[in-house]
C-alpha cells in the first residue's frame, strides 16, 4: 500500500475576482501539504476584469495551476468542469473571496481519513474590511442572523453543512456532481444528497479560512434576496430537506406584510402585529448588544440594520420566488386563472 499522501485537486470557480484572486490563490500555493501532491484548477466564468490574466500569470510561475473556462458562468457548472478535469483522490473547494490557513489542505485530508466522513470542512469565518463589513462579520457570528451551525458553532461534530471543505473523489461517483440547475445552494444540495445516501458531513473547527464577503448593506441585501429565491428552488427539488429555521424569515416578512394590510380593519390583528414587531425589535436589539459587547460597541448602531437586512432580504426573496412559481403555474393553466 502506498505511503504517499493522497493527491489533491483544489477547484476554484471564480468570476470577476481581480481584487482578491491573487491573495486567495497564493494561500492555496503556500500550503504545507506536499507540493507535488496538489493541483489547482481555477475555473473562470467569463470574467470581465483582469482575473484570467492574473491567474494565467501565476500559472506560468507555478505549473500546479491551470486556468479552465466556464462558458455557463454558473458556479455549479464551474465546479463540475473542475471535477471532470481533476486528477485528485481528494477534491478541495476554494473560493475567490477566501484566504485559507497554511494547513487547510492537510487538515481536510486528516479529517477525511480520521472520521471516514464523506465531506469535511470548517466554520464560515467572515472578514470585514469596511465599517459596515465589520458589523456584518460580527452579525454572522450570531445564531440570530443565520442559525446554521457551520456559521456560529466552533465545536467538532456531524452537521448538515460546512463551509467549502473537501470530499473523497469517489463521493461524486456515488451521488453525482453538483446540480447545474442551481446558481446558489449547490453546496447545500450536494450535502443533502450525501446525507440522504447515508454519508456524513463533519465540521472541524481547526480547518481555518476567512471569507471576504459583502461590505455594504446594499450588497448584502442583493446577496440574501438572491439566496432566498434560490433556497426555495432548492427546497422545491428536495422538500424533505426543509428545516424550520429556513422558514423563519419568510414567515416574518409575510407577517409584516399581512399585518400592514389587515391592521387597519381589525384592532385585534393590529395588536398582534404590533406585538410581533415589538418582539422582533427586542430580539434584534438583544442580539446586537450581545455581539457588540464581544466585538466592540462601535458596531452597536449598525448591527440591528445588518440583522434586519439579512432577514428581510432572505424572506422577501423566498416569498417572491413562491409568487413567481405560482404565476408561472397559472400561465401554464390559463383555465384556472379565468376562474
Amino acid at each position: 500500500m502506498s505511503s504517499e499522501p493522497p493527491f489533491v485537486t483544489v477547484i476554484m470557480p471564480v468570476y470577476n475576482e481581480e481584487m482578491f484572486i491573487r491573495t486567495a490563490l497564493k494561500s492555496v500555493l503556500d500550503q504545507d501539504y506536499p507540493a507535488d501532491r496538489v493541483e489547482v484548477l481555477v475555473v473562470d466564468g467569463g470574467s470581465h476584469d483582469r482575473t484570467p490574466q492574473i491567474v494565467q500569470a501565476l500559472a506560468e510561475d507555478d505549473s500546479r495551476v491551470r486556468l479552465l473556462h466556464n462558458p455557463g458562468r454558473i458556479q455549479a457548472q464551474g465546479l463540475n468542469i473542475g471535477l471532470d478535469a481533476a486528477r485528485g483522490d481528494v477534491i478541495v473547494r476554494m473560493d475567490g473571496h477566501t484566504h485559507i490557513a497554511v494547513d487547510y489542505v492537510s487538515r481536510c485530508v486528516h479529517h477525511l481519513q480520521a472520521t471516514g466522513a464523506d465531506y469535511v470542512g470548517g466554520p464560515l469565518r467572515f472578514k470585514g474590511i469596511t465599517p459596515v463589513g465589520q458589523a456584518i462579520a460580527s452579525a454572522f457570528r450570531s445564531p440570530f442572523c443565520v442559525p446554521s451551525r457551520y456559521r456560529v458553532k466552533h465545536t467538532p461534530g456531524y452537521v448538515d453543512m460546512v463551509y467549502l471543505g473537501a470530499w473523497p473523489r469517489d463521493v461524486f461517483d456515488r451521488v453525482g456532481h453538483f446540480n447545474p440547475a442551481l446558481a446558489i445552494n449547490e453546496d447545500y444540495e450536494l450535502s443533502y444528497r450525501i446525507r440522504k445516501a447515508g454519508g456524513r458531513v463533519y465540521l472541524a473547527p481547526d480547518i481555518h479560512s476567512h471569507y471576504y464577503g459583502r461590505q455594504s448593506l446594499a450588497a448584502l441585501w442583493r446577496q440574501f434576496f438572491r439566496y432566498g429565491r434560490w433556497k426555495l428552488r432548492m427546497l422545491a427539488q428536495h422538500p424533505a430537506s426543509v428545516r424550520p429555521r429556513q422558514l423563519a424569515a419568510p414567515a416574518f416578512v409575510a407577517t409584516l406584510i399581512g399585518g400592514a394590510l389587515l391592521a387597519p380593519v381589525s384592532r385585534r390583528i393590529a395588536r398582534l402585529w404590533g406585538l410581533a414587531l415589538l418582539s422582533y425589535a427586542i430580539a434584534n436589539l438583544a442580539a446586537s448588544i450581545q455581539r457588540a459587547s464581544r466585538d466592540g460597541w462601535r458596531l452597536l448602531f449598525r448591527l440591528p440594520l445588518v440583522f434586519a437586512c439579512v432577514h428581510l432580504a432572505w424572506g422577501s426573496g423566498f416569498l417572491v420566488e413562491i409568487l413567481a412559481r405560482h404565476n408561472k403555474q397559472g400561465a401554464h393553466h390559463p383555465e384556472r386563472a379565468v376562474h
